[in-house]
């Protein structure tokens, strides 16, 4: 493994990029990696081919090749690692120790040993959340208690004026429908400040 203060990279994704890049013109200048949102605690990171040099840019020299990280990213990228996996799909893989600070306390210990909560989960991740991270918003999973869904508004949405109309609209409309057995969607969040006083999940 290939390491860098920055981001370690496995042999196997050294492998499988050096033959990418192989097959790429000469205005390819390496990889660019970013980090692209947040999903469920953590940092969305998408890898793609590099065409130019930002001025702020940190490169991590691979040898081989160059792997370029903007510096908003590199904030949170240290210590990362890159690999290249062939199971259960074949693609790259990064482990990133790094978490976002969003002011959002983590779900009820033991909540997703339950598979509804599990279901519940899998539908604000793939339907709800990258809509809400298109305005900087991100949407968690805080407890299930009957038919009752408790939630945590963060990011952008935390104090945002439209919450209310986000909630009613868009996340109680897509829930009650995948799950109508869901009575009530209860907000945790407190919009008026950077603190949630009102709800925590018990243990």
């Amino acid at each position: 493994m290939s390491k860098h203060p920055l981001l370690k990279i496995t042999d196997a994704a050294k492998t499988e990029i050096t033959t990418l890049l192989e097959k790429q013109s000469k205005e390819i200048l390496g990889i660019r990696a970013r980090i692209d949102g947040v999903k469920s605690h953590e940092f969305i990171i998408r890898l793609g081919f590099a065409r130019e040099q930002n001025a702020d840019d940190v490169i991590v020299d691979c040898d081989a090749f160059k792997i370029f990280v903007d510096a908003v990213s590199a904030e949170n990228l240290g210590g990362a690692a890159i690999d290249y996996v062939t199971t259960p799909e074949r693609g790259f893989k990064v482990y990133n120790p790094n978490s976002p600070n969003l002011g959002i306390p983590k779900p009820r210990e033991g909540l997703f040993k339950d598979p509804k909560a599990r279901s519940i989960k899998t539908v604000i991740d793939n339907d709800i959340n990258p809509t809400i991270a298109q305005h900087g918003g991100v949407i968690e999973l805080l407890d299930l208690k009957g038919d009752t869904i408790y939630i945590h508004m963060g990011g952008g949405c935390q104090g945002c004026g439209m919450a209310a109309m986000t909630l009613k609209q868009g996340i109680e409309s897509t829930l009650k429908e995948k799950f109508p057995e869901i009575k009530k969607i209860i907000d945790t969040t407190d919009h008026a400040g950077g603190k949630n006083p009102y709800y925590k999940p018990s243990k």
